[in-house]
């Protein structure tokens, strides 16, 4: 893409591999033999939710949900729901999968959402953390890896709908180009 440099990696594939596989055996612990509901935010957590849920060794449902509370940059303050869950999460151990949380405005919203549908238990779980972003009070129960405040791609991550498809998180910076 013109304009665009993603050739410096942030986190290899190996890196990401080993986070995926830390995160798993955490939650294997944690939920032992019961089932779980996995809910994967569209679109940037499929790549992430499909490695995970790989390595998870109880009765899984997968689901996804694509929801957003922001118009281009800015956020409208209202939580728009553009694909539900089909799945009833009442009395569910539900875990919500996510590929970042920087401000943590739309998972806050999601996070009371669900939690009105009286699920058994609500946990979230995000590949990458970026807690110099957050401005509203939400932790992942599950972190994968903590990042700087640096815009990246790859891994399910993408800048203006391209590098979703890079193996390795890469850092985005503009070279000036178009």
């Amino acid at each position: 893409m013109n304009g665009v440099d993603v050739s410096e990696v942030m986190i290899s594939a190996n890196e990401i591999k080993a986070m995926v596989e830390h995160t798993a055996a955490l939650i294997n612990k944690d939920y032992g033999d019961e089932e779980l509901l996995v809910i994967g935010i569209l679109t940037g957590s499929f790549i992430f939710a499909a490695d995970l849920i790989r390595h998870l060794t109880m009765p899984v449902k997968i689901d996804f949900m694509q929801v957003s509370s922001y118009q281009g940059q800015t956020s409208t303050g209202v939580l728009t729901i553009k694909k539900d869950c089909s799945f009833d999460i009442e009395g569910k151990n539900v875990l919500i999968v996510e590929d970042i949380i920087d401000t943590g405005y739309t998972l806050k919203c999601l996070k009371e959402l669900l939690l009105k549908r009286n699920p058994k238990s609500l946990k979230i779980c995000t590949a990458f953390d970026k807690p110099e972003r957050r401005v509203n009070e939400i932790e992942a129960d599950y972190k994968g890896i903590t990042i700087p405040d640096k815009f990246i791609v790859g891994y399910g991550l993408d800048y203006d709908g391209e590098f979703r498809n890079l193996k390795d998180i890469c850092v985005v910076s503009m070279n000036g180009g178009n």
